[in-house]
């Protein structure tokens, strides 16, 4: 598919007519080849430029995200979570199999309104 520079996708064929006639008469016909000319390199160095800054900003990205070691940090963080729920799993199975709760579970579960162990255990 033939490439049309945004600029150019509003323009009738009439219009693109015009624009040259009018070019012609206040450059003339022997300053269009240099004007297209200059104009072509100016267009070139554009897009280089882009694409220069488009690979830098792509490049200082990844470093970013190497240096960020989002992996290791998220290892920490579900280390943190899960080490206090395998605790209260092994509590909890504890309770069920022996018939007592520990004292810090009991402290825990009534949310501050520490419950005295006068319970008699049925183990024992």
């Amino acid at each position: 598919m033939l490439s049309i520079p945004l600029f150019l996708s509003d323009v009738a064929g009439s219009e693109v007519i015009v624009i040259v006639f009018v070019v012609l008469m206040f450059f003339g016909s022997k300053s269009v080849p240099g004007i297209a000319k200059t104009l072509g390199q100016a267009l070139y160095q554009i897009r280089n430029a882009s694409n220069d800054l488009q690979q830098e900003i792509r490049k200082s990205g990844q470093e970013m995200k190497s240096e960020l070691n989002l992996e290791g940090i998220l290892k920490e963080t579900e280390e943190a979570l899960v080490q206090p729920l395998d605790q209260m799993t092994t509590d909890i199975d504890n309770t069920i199999h022996y018939g007592s709760m520990p004292k810090q579970v009991k402290q825990q579960v009534t949310a501050g309104n520490p419950v005295e162990d006068n319970e008699p255990n049925p183990t024992a």
